[in-house]
């Protein structure tokens, strides 16, 4: 016999659970949309992907062209801190490209067209 404890040594041990769960009672602090209105975070804008080889990537220069898979006019999908929430037309305004918005996820489910 060893003097390890069971668990010491990887084996199950049976346990009594006698605690009781209690549910728990929100506490006075609240939270408030406006408390949320300065949060900052990251949109992002997937114009495109396309698919190379290491070879390709070295014999990249300035002024190569990537061929991305999304054609011209076509969608732009965007995301909050990586999650999907809306798609929108790329533009260009003076001499930045921004998206004009067409669709918000979600929103179709609401009832709403996002138009007020």
């Amino acid at each position: 016999m060893s003097d390890e404890h069971p668990t010491e040594r990887g084996e199950a041990v049976d346990h009594d659970f006698d605690e009781e769960l209690r549910p728990v009672q929100p506490g006075p602090e609240t939270l408030d949309i406006q408390d949320l209105l300065k949060v900052r975070f990251s949109i992002t804008a997937d114009l495109g992907k396309c698919k190379t080889t290491v070879r390709d990537v070295l014999a990249l220069r300035e002024g190569s062209v990537l061929p991305l898979d999304k054609l011209a006019g076509e969608m732009a999908d965007l995301q909050i801190n990586g999650l999907p929430f809306a798609r929108g037309e790329v533009v260009v305004l003076v001499d930045g490209l921004s998206v004009r918005i067409a669709e918000i996820a979600g929103l179709d489910e609401l009832g709403t067209s996002g138009h007020e």
